[in-house]
């Protein structure tokens, strides 16, 4: 078995109202989630699927964002001021192809990284392309793996995450309620058969036609379900990774809650 950290980490899994293709007005919001998040104490916050523009495929195109994006700016301004990582869900434009599902990973000391989607959900290689590298960043000695969506469901993408060593596995995805149960069974065997803890940044609000069941937690490394949240409330999920262990909190009645409508 491999070693564990045992330094600790502590994860945010912010949930949190987005509205359609209004990437000035998602970004508010993320910035006063990434400020909660580090208020109480996050090492690293992670946000749902396409968080800046909402799952909307029929618009990728037009809202895809190119690595040097002042919104990458900002939130990497962000990071620096708070002194945590943020990981925000982005259309990104890809030379020469359709734009990539992708997420953008922003670090305390300015640096930033990107990691696109690998395996796409039906219905989505019409509108964009897939990456071809896993992503894994260190964090206060804890190794974390990153998923979108869809990557969980495809067993190859864990086997490599666990292949890498990593400690901990993040899924952003949007999941509706129909979808919750197959794929809640499917992150907590994820979880028990590699020993590490696996956690679920989900969506809130009806986006791209789907109306999103929010529950976003996380399993032990038993597979054990040590939280979720109960709904589609605002909220943030503090989960603190230990070794091998999770210990998670939730943070609801935000005062940001109502400050962006969900829809």
């Amino acid at each position: 078995m491999k070693p564990r950290s045992t330094r600790g980490t502590t994860i945010a899994l912010a949930q949190l109202p987005v509205v359609k293709g209004a990437v000035a007005e998602n970004l508010e919001m993320h910035l006063a989630y990434i400020q909660n998040a580090a208020e109480r104490g996050a090492d690293l916050v992670v946000f749902p699927e396409l968080s800046l523009t909402g799952y909307e495929l029929e618009l990728l195109e037009q809202l895809a964002l190119p690595k040097d994006s002042a919104v990458f700016d900002t939130l990497s301004t962000a990071a620096v001021a708070h002194n945590i990582v943020v990981i925000a869900g982005c259309p990104l434009v890809s030379e020469g192809k359709t734009p990539q599902i992708g997420a953008v990973i922003c670090f305390p000391n300015g640096e930033r990284a990107f990691y696109a989607k690998q395996y796409l959900h039906e219905g989505e290689a019409v509108y964009c392309s897939t990456g071809n590298e896993s992503y894994l960043c260190t964090v206060n000695g804890t190794r974390i793996a990153l998923a979108i969506c869809a990557d969980f469901a495809n067993p190859a993408h864990s086997e490599a995450a666990a292949a890498q060593q990593a400690d901990v596995y993040i899924a952003s995805a949007l999941i509706s309620e129909a979808g919750y149960e197959v794929d809640a069974q499917l992150l907590a065997s994820m979880a028990k058969r590699h020993q590490f803890p696996v956690l679920l940044a989900n969506h809130i609000s009806n986006t791209g036609g789907w109306q999103t069941c929010g529950k976003s937690g996380g399993w032990n490394a038993d597979g054990e379900l040590a939280i979720a949240t109960d709904g589609t409330e605002a909220c943030i999920v503090i989960c603190a990774i230990n070794g091998g262990a999770l210990d998670a909190s939730l943070v609801t009645n935000l005062p940001i809650k109502d400050s962006c409508p969900v829809g």
